[in-house]
């Protein structure tokens, strides 16, 4: 017998993915206040705070183009994979995500890689593409705030921008458990400088190859 609470939150998380689903046909972005329980956020933020010695300096470009370059990016990151129950759960929730997307906009996502990113304060992410137009890749974007009790005015607000790059669309303050999603290859974006530490999962579902 299906559980009466399970019913209601299916319900609850197909007019969630509505939403997202028509958001993103309409403007490419949408910004979720606390869409994932709270404890699942609370397991997250307990890994994340295990994990600062497995941290590492983030660098720039792909496979052969890669590189370190704190001039551009200031992040320590580090691979979310399947094990500790909270990252398990976390990683199920964006694949159900996944797979409710393909079914409302017929995406083509088949897969998604994310991991935690930590700016220490001054820390900074200049103006960048998560992919490039025609490129097989990433495809959606997200990024899920870990921050409890952010203050407004300690800054690292992510920044994101219309397709040339010129006009600021969003101002986002990285306050705890706020979810952005916003199509990789329209939105130029930036992390702004903080004056605290500042802790999110970044992640990328992803299209195959044609």
């Amino acid at each position: 017998m299906t559980n009466s609470l399970d019913t209601v939150y299916a319900t609850d998380l197909d007019l969630l993915y509505d939403e997202i689903a028509d958001a993103l046909a309409r403007s490419g972005y949408i910004v979720l206040q606390n869409p994932l329980p709270d404890d699942l956020c609370n397991g997250l933020l307990l890994n994340l705070q295990q994990q600062d010695t497995a941290l590492n300096p983030a660098g720039v470009g792909r496979q052969g183009d890669y590189q370190r370059n704190n001039t551009i990016r200031g992040d320590a990151i580090q691979w979310l994979e399947p094990g500790v129950p909270a990252v398990t759960e976390f990683l199920c929730w964006m694949d159900k995500l996944r797979e409710a997307m393909n079914q409302r906009l017929f995406l083509g996502l088949f897969d998604y890689e994310s991991h935690y990113a930590v700016y220490e304060p001054g820390a900074f992410y200049q103006k960048h593409r998560d992919a490039f137009r025609g490129k097989p890749g990433r495809k959606l974007s997200s990024v899920l705030y870990l921050n409890p009790e952010w203050d407004k005015t300690q800054g690292g607000e992510l920044v994101l921008y219309d397709e040339a790059g010129e006009n600021e669309l969003l101002r986002l303050a990285p306050e705890y458990g706020r979810l952005v999603l916003f199509l990789s290859e329209d939105f130029p974006h930036e992390v702004l400088p903080a004056t605290a530490r500042r802790q999110s999962i970044a992640g990328w579902f992803r299209i195959k190859p044609l």
